[in-house]
Parts: structure tokens; C-alpha cells; sequence
């Protein structure tokens, strides 16, 4: 499927027409300790597409977001990328995801939304790794990919065991043993770039009809129409999170086309919160449309028919926060503690704590409240709900 969208997007640009690049991933993507812009992997994967095709009239559309799972990928998608129509989609989350079921669905749940929205972006996965270890989610993300026929470009299989075989020192990928440095971006771009050669060398040409009524019947009833006469297949995982959405105090100005979540069934009450008045400066300023909570006993609560939960608040660095605690439909023996305090080093924390997973669909109750103050100038900072 997405190896021909690709062919479709490369014969577009050759002929000149309008097409927008776009990422979604986590820190790597949003270029991580690269020294400029210019050298990320996705800039230089960008630059590719200009030089290849010099007709074309190309857009670039980054949605990667440092320390961030494909849950909230999932959850954002349509705001931070599917919103600009992108032709061309490159999706980075495997050293983000933990390499388990959960963000296996979670991750398809991002797959279906791309695959199936209106543009019908051609869609690449990316597995970066851990170098100082190998630890990707790389497994669990490629049997969704290959389910839906998409290509993956695998670091793991091709820079990592070039570390592992010495053509490569761990100082020349990476500073840390993650992000990649200049050289390493560069290295990245050139595996997602090689393939995209491979893909150019072959002959340009659409299925005819009688070739797309033959996989759909060779498939039967596990796949159904997609605009553009595709056909997307039955899940691979109970699939839980096609529909994810994200609620916050913005929520109100859309209505999450296609979400299953209605926002204006969410309803909110508070006892010492307030909603963020601060106004939102792009897709990195992630600690905005929130609520604020300061002094002991602060509480909101949230009313929303949904089978799953996630909730997002900020952990600082700057100093002890406030410690809150969150109910669900008051079962005080399972509450959840939620910390503000973080205790890495490398910066403030949009943290991500799943609260309900493929529960009973119907109305939940979730109250939080502050349960111990932090400094002065360091309030409980609650970003979202995500609700699937």
C-alpha cells in the first residue's frame, strides 16, 4: 500500500505539483542535538525531495515532539500534522514506545489514522534504537507496518550493527547514547534516503481496477473501502486507540473529525483549579490550554464515556511541585499518585500516565486533587485528558 503511495508522490513532484513532507515522532525527530535545523535527519530528508524533484512546490510539516509515546502521537495527530494534508509521512517512535502491547496498539491506532485521512499520505516507519544498548520497540511497531504493507527503514539493522562491528564508534552517532549528533542525523537520513532511491529506480504504475476488486476479494470481508479505491485491513491488536482524542481546555473549538469522542460530552467541574489563560505558541510550547492547581486540597473533576484513559501533567526540574492524586469513579484504594517532581536533568516533562486501559464503555468520574503543595512559583500543572 504505502510503497505504490510513495511511487504516487514521487510521480507528482516529478511533475511539478504541490506536496507537503511532513514527521511525527518524538525528540529525534524534532532533531535532538543536532547542531542547526538544517542538519536533522528530517531537513536533510526534505532537502532530498527538493534536489530530486526541482519542480515540485514543497512544503515541510515537522510534528516531532521530545519524550513523547505514540499514544499522545495518536491523540495529536490531526492538530500538529494531518491538519496541513501531508502526501508523505515518516512516523518515529521506537525508542519512545516501550516494546510492549500497549503501545503495539497504540501505535496502530496512529497507523489507521494516517493511512485512512483524507490526503492519503504515504507513510514510512523509522526505528531508531538505543545505541548504548539496542533496545527499540522496533519488533512490535514492524508487525503493525507490515500489516499495512508500509515500509520501515530500520537503524537498528543498519547503523547499530555497524557500532557493533566497529565501522562506527558510539561517539561518532551519538553524545549520549540515543540522540543522534550531526554526523549521526546525517547517517539517519542517509538510510531513509537509500531507500528512497531504491523506490525511485522502479517503474512508475498505478493498479487498474481489476486489480484492486481482485485483492479485495482475495481478502473478503477483512478489508473495507478507503477514498482512492484502497482497502484498509482488519486490526492486527484490539485497536483501541483508532479514536483516540485529546481533551484540554481547547477542546471545545473542534469537534475531532472521525474521533468517536464527542468533546462537548466532557464535562468539567472545579474546586480550586483554573484553565491556563496563556496563549499557545506553536505545537513545542506543550504546557499551555492546561489547568493549574497550587495550594493542598485544589480539585477538578471530569465526567467522559470512554473505554480508555491516559492523563498528561507537567514534571519540572525547577524545583519540588505539587504532588496530586487522581480517583477513578471514587475507588480510593486504586488512586493514582501523580508527581510534579522530576528527577532528570534534561528539562521539564509533558508525562504521560495511562489510568484506564480496554475498560467498560461508559461514563467515568475523574477527580483530581492536590494532596501536597510544592515551592511557591511551582504549581500542579495538568495538561489533558486523552480518552479513547
Amino acid at each position: 500500500m504505502s510503497e505504490r503511495r510513495i511511487l504516487e508522490c514521487m510521480e507528482r513532484a516529478r511533475q511539478g505539483e504541490e506536496l507537503t513532507i511532513g514527521y511525527i515522532g518524538g525528540s529525534i525527530t524534532q532533531g535532538s542535538l543536532a547542531s542547526e535545523e538544517s542538519r536533522t535527519y528530517a531537513k536533510r530528508v526534505f532537502q532530498w525531495w527538493k534536489d530530486t524533484f526541482p519542480k515540485a512546490r514543497l512544503h515541510y510539516v515537522n510534528g516531532g515532539i521530545g519524550g513523547t509515546c505514540s499514544l499522545f502521537g495518536a491523540a495529536r495527530v490531526e492538530a500538529d500534522l494531518l491538519m496541513y494534508q501531508p502526501d508523505f509521512v515518516v512516523v518515529d517512535f521506537s525508542v519512545n514506545d516501550e516494546p510492549d502491547e500497549l503501545h503495539q496498539e497504540t501505535f496502530e491506532g496512529l497507523i489507521r489514522k494516517l493511512l485512512s485521512w483524507p490526503s492519503r499520505p504515504a507513510v514510512l516507519v523509522l526505528n531508531n534504537v538505543y545505541y548504548d544498548s539496542g533496545r527499540t520497540a522496533q519488533r512490535q511497531h514492524n508487525l503493525v507496518a507490515s500489516h499495512y504493507q508500509i515500509p520501515c527503514v530500520s537503524i537498528r539493522d543498519t547503523l547499530y550493527q555497524g557500532l557493533l562491528q566497529g565501522r562506527y564508534s558510539l561517539k561518532e552517532l551519538t553524545p549520549d547514547g540515543l540522540h543522534p549528533g550531526d554526523r549521526g542525523h546525517e547517517l539517519v537520513a542517509g538510510e531513509i534516503v537509500r531507500y528512497l532511491e531504491q523506490i525511485r529506480a522502479k517503474p512508475f504504475q498505478l493498479r487498474d481496477g481489476s486489480l484492486e476488486e481482485e485483492a479485495r476479494g482475495q481478502r473478503g470481508e477483512n478489508f473495507r473501502a478507503l477514498a482512492g479505491h484502497e482497502y484498509l485491513p482488519e486490526p492486527v491488536t484490539e485497536n483501541g486507540y483508532a479514536h483516540v482524542a485529546r481533551w484540554n481546555i481547547a477542546s471545545c473549538m473542534g469537534d475531532f473529525r472521525g474521533s468517536g469522542i464527542n468533546p462537548s460530552g466532557v464535562s468539567a467541574t472545579f474546586g480550586g483549579f483554573r484553565a491556563d489563560t496563556r496563549e499557545k505558541l506553536g505545537h513545542l510550547d506543550l504546557f499551555r490550554n492546561g489547568w493549574i492547581g497550587r495550594r493542598r486540597g485544589d480539585w477538578i473533576c471530569f465526567t467522559a464515556e470512554c473505554s480508555s484513559i491516559a492523563v498528561q501533567y507537567q514534571r519540572t526540574i525547577k524545583g519540588i511541585s505539587c504532588r496530586a492524586r487522581l480517583v477513578l469513579d471514587g475507588d480510593e484504594a486504586g488512586a493514582l499518585e501523580l508527581d510534579g517532581t522530576f528527577d532528570e536533568r534534561w528539562g521539564d516533562c509533558l508525562y504521560l500516565q495511562p489510568v484506564l486501559h480496554h475498560g467498560i464503555r461508559k461514563a467515568y468520574q475523574i477527580r483530581i486533587e492536590i494532596t501536597e503543595e510544592g515551592d511557591e512559583k511551582l504549581p500542579f500543572y495538568l495538561a489533558s485528558l486523552l480518552l479513547a
